[in-house]
């Protein structure tokens, strides 16, 4: 077998481990570009080493560790209960409140993931108990918090600009991530009409989210203070988002609100090895030459005018049951140049557009970890397997409304 054929057989072995198994991918993949790049392709250890993405290491660890000083205050709480006290007497608000809320949590920082695991604990049981359907509840949550996932201020928007800027397809982070903000807007709108958003009364009182939250402490203060700076100098001024994340949180740590030891400890380290690690095969993969092997072979069924619906089929199927930030994003965007080489035209940014929308679409599946939070918020057994099973058959079908938006779309916005 060549050395290209190796390292895609590697890349293929993890990702079909990452939809089995629960081993972080990462790890797993850092071993395979080991094996692979120095037994099986003979380049050097330092060859597979400069694979690793210190930039993007940089980014995600500063970001995850600012919202994590967040988290560790009780700031991200606050501002949870405030949005589930917003709407009250308006029942038919609430799904529209958890997915904004989700959405601008997400879309500031701590990405999909985080933003879904602090907002579903308190706004499915307010919305459950105020009559809306579980259903809709979930998928407010997590479209919500996709829409603002690829924000070019995310740890997730952040890590795929990264990768697209790698590739020749750098400064086009809002056109990015608006076009996948607009994709799960019309989705969250279409599941609102779907699964009885229309029905839901204007007048009733909001169960289980009237009392108003406590007012900031000091040291909540200071964390929206800072985070607020730091986001204005990231936007406005062009910092470096993961450089001005660990300053934001260094001042904050300074300030005493809260403890190093105890942020650090809440630090997702699986998912950013995930990333960085599935980053390293990627490299081994490029230098072997596997990158140009699969993407040929997709060259070889797609043609131009289905490319966008069809790369955003496959990604939708594969996210379904694995990672979107840690394994598809850093997995297929590096092969959007060859891509469309080897099919014969086609728009790359277009190609990009299509397959970050399609894998997010598909993540409130229960089988990826934004359904999976917001199943396990629902005390009631049989009511979580009933919304497991709803939810399952909604995440795949996302996989097939995924691909007709970006057949469809995907174009036109990337030519805007």
């Amino acid at each position: 077998m060549s050395p290209a054929a190796l390292a895609l057989v590697a890349l293929l072995v993890a990702i079909a481990l990452s939809m089995t198994t629960r081993v972080n991918i990462g790890l797993l993949s850092i071993a395979l570009a080991w094996a692979v790049g120095v037994f099986g392709a003979g380049l050097s250890s330092e060859a597979v080493i400069s694979g690793f993405p210190g930039g993007l290491f940089i980014t995600l660890a500063g970001v995850t560790l600012l919202f994590c000083v967040a988290q560790a205050n009780g700031t991200l709480d606050l501002l949870a209960r405030g949005a589930a006290v917003m709407v009250q007497g308006r029942v038919a608000l609430l799904p529209l409140t958890f997915f904004v809320f989700a959405g601008l949590l997400a879309m500031v920082g701590p990405g999909a993931v985080a933003s879904v695991a602090l907002v579903a604990p308190i706004a499915m049981p307010a919305g459950v108990a105020a009559g809306v359907s579980p259903l809709l509840c979930a998928i407010a949550i997590g479209t919500g918090a996709n829409a603002g996932n690829l924000s070019p201020i995310s740890s997730v928007g952040a890590t795929a600009n990264a990768i697209l800027g790698r590739v020749g397809l750098g400064g086009h982070e809002w056109k990015i991530f608006a076009a996948n903000a607009v994709a799960h807007v019309v989705v969250f709108v279409a599941a609102y009409l779907l699964f009885g958003g229309r029905r839901l009364p204007w007048s009733r009182e909001t169960a289980g989210g009237t009392g108003r939250p406590p007012a900031p402490t000091p040291r909540q203060w200071a964390t929206i203070a800072v985070t607020g700076a730091w986001m204005i100098a990231t936007v406005w001024l062009k910092a470096n988002v993961g450089l001005a994340a660990f300053a934001a949180a260094g001042v904050l740590i300074l300030l005493g609100a809260a403890e190093d030891k105890d942020v650090i400890a809440r630090m997702p380290l699986d998912i950013i090895l995930m990333v960085t690690g599935v980053t390293v095969l990627i490299g081994v993969l490029e230098r072997t030459g596997g990158m140009d092997l699969f993407t040929g072979t997709i060259g070889r069924v797609a043609t131009p005018a289905t490319l966008n619906a069809t790369i955003a089929f496959v990604t939708g199927i594969i996210s379904t049951y694995s990672s979107t930030s840690g394994v598809v994003l850093p997995a297929f965007l590096p092969m959007v140049p060859g891509l469309v080489r080897d099919v014969g035209g086609g728009d790359p940014l277009a190609v990009a557009i299509s397959i970050n929308v399609g894998s997010a679409l598909v993540d409130v599946s229960p089988l990826s970890t934004l359904g999976a939070l917001c199943v396990a918020t629902v005390s009631d057994r049989a009511a979580a397997r009933d919304l497991f099973r709803k939810l399952l058959i909604w995440g795949l079908s996302m996989a097939v409304v995924g691909a007709l938006l970006a057949g469809l779309f995907a174009g036109p916005f990337a030519r805007l």
